[in-house]
């Protein structure tokens, strides 16, 4: 495990207030695994960068058994987030990798991939996230890129107050994330918080950025967050940042990026900037040259 022991100290004069709270909507996606999607598609021109979140969580493997048979993506990257359970993913790139607890599978489709995540458990509780982060026009082509992080790779740290802080992207309290995207400048935090504990994020003003609550409950400038919520936290040029804090123990994901203020086209698993160009995605797939270099 990376750590710091001895954090650098973050300070906001003004924290963000929650716009809304938004409750997710349950659906099912690939072959049947029951999850919620959190952020939607009506969002995500709201919360530009990010396209897409999906909870998951059951102890029933009827709910997850069947996983996610190959299936193609372009255009986009996407995080999954394992709290709990084994994933496997195998792709057209030729990447394999083992996804258990506490870990992360960073992945960029670039101009295409065709993959898979199944389960290698038959029972027990399956518990993650997935997010997907868009990619600008000019990056939507690139090569596909593919990444496991063990959760002794990913970056942690303690405050003084006793908040344990996963660092999956971008930089908090003095410690630079396992991931780091120029264009979108994402942040991506797990957060434990003791209770009476607050934690404190600076975020760029024009910056767009939510949390989701997982366990317990937060307050954010005096609004409650109950579990399973996500706050979408208002664009204020006054705020410097965010002041999260626990009555009781939470946990909660802090998410930000900079805003692409691209188009969004989106066909269900390709995302581009026109309707050509998502077109030309799905004759690509059609053709058998969607992964093709």
């Amino acid at each position: 495990m990376t750590s710091s022991p001895m954090p650098a100290t973050a300070t906001v004069a003004e924290s963000r207030r929650v716009e809304r709270l938004v409750a997710g909507r349950a659906t099912s996606d690939g072959a049947g695994v029951k999850l919620t999607r959190v952020l939607t598609q009506p969002l995500q021109r709201r919360l530009d960068p990010f396209l897409m979140l999906d909870a998951f969580g059951s102890d029933d493997p009827d709910d997850y058994i069947g996983g996610f048979p190959d299936h193609p993506h372009r255009g986009f990257e996407t995080v999954t987030y394992m709290i709990a359970g084994r994933m496997l993913h195998r792709d057209s790139a030729g990447h394999e990798g083992l996804l258990e607890n506490g870990g992360v599978q960073w992945m960029t489709a670039g101009r295409g991939v065709i993959h898979s995540e199944i389960p290698q458990q038959e029972d027990g509780v399956m518990e993650g996230f997935q997010l997907w982060l868009n990619l600008p026009a000019r990056e939507k082509m690139s090569a596909p890129w593919y990444r496991d992080f063990s959760a002794a790779e990913l970056p942690r740290l303690r405050t003084a107050e006793g908040v344990e802080a996963v660092v999956i992207a971008g930089e908090s309290h003095g410690v630079t994330g396992a991931v780091q995207r120029e264009a979108s400048a994402p942040l991506y935090l797990d957060l434990h918080l003791p209770a009476g504990a607050r934690f404190v994020q600076p975020i760029p003003p024009a910056h767009n950025a939510f949390l989701y609550v997982y366990r317990g409950e937060v307050g954010v400038a005096g609004t409650a967050v109950p579990a399973q919520r996500m706050a979408i936290l208002a664009n204020d040029p006054a705020c410097d940042g965010v002041i999260i804090e626990a009555a009781g123990e939470a946990r909660c994901l802090l998410i930000a990026g900079r805003p692409l203020a691209e188009p969004i086209a989106q066909y269900g698993p390709f995302v581009m900037n026109s309707e050509q160009e998502i077109y030309q995605a799905l004759a690509d797939f059609r053709d058998g040259c969607l992964a093709e270099g």
